[in-house]
């Protein structure tokens, strides 16, 4: 199959080699830096997927392309601007995968794609969340730290889960793990509720995810994994109290020696997914009367954090 990986960061390269390497005609659309080191020196990935792979890469989608298939691996607070692009450059639009934190991201890829496109069908949108943990050591290099899973969800509209088996064929031939779903929505409330207790935590205190085992880390974690289990209890998400928690640690310990991608963020004065976990946490926990002011802390100790990053001098 034809393959675009766009917004193609650590997460989005790894997949990219894991369909090169399953035989797939690959286009990865990255950051210029990106592109620029991956065509001097091929992509470089250390861990269980080590070698050095040539995989093609361009900084912007080009006209005329024809892919089967489309990974939109960018940030949550881009997905607009990547429907946008995808509306301007793709006829027809193929099948689009979104693996991005938060609820609701479909919106957002559809509102993009219909600014750009008012005439154009609506595209064809497969939801997935992953467990991989990946890590960016620069450009055109990363570090795979083990092995995860990609859980995509079955669509009940038949040309939707076509693409649904589409994209389990190229994720499996690729030599990654796939477990299909017909409750996407509920994976995806599931990753939420792990993201808001690790990833604020780590950024904040600049700590590995192994850390938040210990105090006062775990304290900071339990009252974030709280207040966001009372908001999916109340947009009617039915997880008891023991599996969340077990989802959580569980993580942490599999995760024990990674960055979290927040943190990631942070250190790289990149914009953060924040407002994606916590700030959705809180507009949707205000429309039930719950209150959340360890998310709340959260979400403005970040921002902070975020801003006077972008304010040192480079």
């Amino acid at each position: 199959m034809r393959v675009v990986v766009f917004g193609a960061g650590a997460t989005g390269q790894l997949f990219g080699v894991a369909f090169l390497r399953g035989g797939h005609e690959v286009l990865l659309v990255a950051r210029s830096e990106e592109v620029e080191a991956i065509r001097g020196h091929g992509l470089r990935i250390e861990g269980p997927s080590a070698g050095v792979y040539p995989v093609p890469a361009v900084d912007a989608l080009i006209d005329g392309i024809t892919p089967d298939l489309l990974l939109a691996t960018v940030k949550t607070f881009d997905l607009r601007e990547a429907g946008a692009e995808i509306g301007r450059r793709l006829r027809p639009i193929p099948p689009v995968l979104l693996p991005q934190n938060g609820i609701g991201v479909e919106r957002l890829l559809e509102e993009g794609v219909h600014a750009s496109a008012p005439s154009a069908p609506p595209p064809t949108i497969v939801r997935a969340v992953h467990t991989i943990p990946v890590t960016r050591l620069g450009p055109g290099s990363l570090r795979e730290a083990g092995r995860g899973e990609i859980v995509i969800g079955i669509p009940k509209e038949p040309v939707a889960k076509r693409a649904s088996d589409q994209f389990e064929e190229l994720f499996r031939s690729g030599g990654i793990a796939v477990r299909r779903v017909p409750d996407i929505e509920r994976e995806v409330w599931r990753k939420l509720l792990v993201n808001a207790a690790i990833n604020p935590v780590t950024a904040d205190h600049n700590i590995l995810n192994g850390k938040l085992s210990e105090e006062p880390w775990r304290g900071q974690a339990e009252s974030l994994h709280r207040e966001a289990l009372a908001v999916s209890r109340a947009e009617g998400q039915t997880f008891s109290e023991p599996e969340a928690e077990t989802d959580l640690w569980r993580v942490v310990r599999a995760t024990a020696a990674n960055r979290s991608s927040m943190l990631q963020d942070l250190r790289r004065g990149r914009p953060t997914e924040i407002d994606a976990i916590s700030g959705e946490l809180l507009r949707r926990g205000k429309l039930h009367g719950l209150e959340l002011p360890a998310t709340s802390r959260a979400l403005e100790r970040i921002e902070r954090r975020a801003r006077e990053r972008l304010a040192r001098p480079s």
